[in-house]
């Protein structure tokens, strides 16, 4: 077993529980998430995964309990201040969320012109680092969104993601409706990128279904079922899980 004392977390969870109207979707969470470490979320539909993620972005705030993001509660930040903290996240939607009508090269510079004050020749030489390190050809850079395929623009996703430099990287299903060759070049991606980055030191936070992925590209798993973290360890020590519910789960995505 790992020694807490000498462990440092990003992101933490106090008793938190999140209810709309009757429903009750996280209740009494709490765990923490390692700093510089990928921690992936697994759980079946519903189980709370996504009511996570947007506490952790300040979108959402708790019923009761706390969420503590780099030593901050998000809830004593006003909305202009939670919109600044913000840019310590890179973000990468399921479906990428670029913007259609720009070109892809625009879609990575667009966050760099929003929220700093280089020059345009300082966020050109940003943007082509970003499209390089991503893997984008230059044929792409002037193309729009449609006009890539579904893998192309996962890179372009993740370059924009990363051109604040953030210190919490977070995936929502990244690989959902990809094919499996695209499946495994955007696994290894987010696996690339954490590496890249670990001087900051990125933590990664991961949604996802997939549990094949999970097991080849995380370091820790937490599995939810509802709106509770019922196992958060080490892939190794997920793997021997003795609990009923993450067999059948890893059964059920293993055929």
């Amino acid at each position: 077993m790992e020694n807490e004392n000498q462990q440092n977390y990003t992101i933490e969870f106090k008793h938190v529980t999140k209810t709309f109207g009757d429903h009750t979707v996280l209740d009494g969470l709490d765990f923490k998430i390692h700093e510089g470490k990928i921690t992936t979320l697994l759980g079946f539909s519903g189980a709370g995964k996504s009511t996570i993620l947007k506490h952790i972005l300040g979108i959402y705030h708790p019923t009761d309990g706390e969420v503590r993001v780099l030593d901050t509660n998000l809830t004593d930040l006003s909305d202009k201040e939670v919109r600044q903290f913000r840019t310590s996240f890179g973000m990468s939607f399921q479906y990428s969320a670029l913007f259609d009508s720009m070109t892809n090269f625009e879609n990575v510079a667009f966050p760099l012109r929003e929220f700093t004050k280089l020059t345009e020749q300082e966020i050109t030489a940003k943007v082509l680092k970003l499209m390089e390190q991503t893997g984008l050809e230059e044929h792409a850079f002037k193309k729009l969104p449609s006009e890539i395929s579904g893998g192309m623009r996962k890179r372009v996703g993740l370059a924009r993601a990363l051109a604040l430099e953030p210190k919490i990287m977070l995936y929502d299903e990244p690989t959902t409706g990809l094919d499996p060759i695209t499946t495994h070049m955007v696994d290894d991606l987010i696996r690339t990128t954490h590496q890249r980055n670990a001087h900051i030191p990125m933590t990664t936070v991961i949604i996802s279904h997939d549990i094949a992925a999970t097991l080849r590209i995380s370091d820790y798993v937490a599995f939810l079922e509802k709106g509770r973290v019922v196992e958060h360890s080490s892939v190794e020590q997920f793997k021997k899980s003795k609990n009923p519910v993450i067999q059948k789960f890893i059964e059920l995505s293993t055929h």
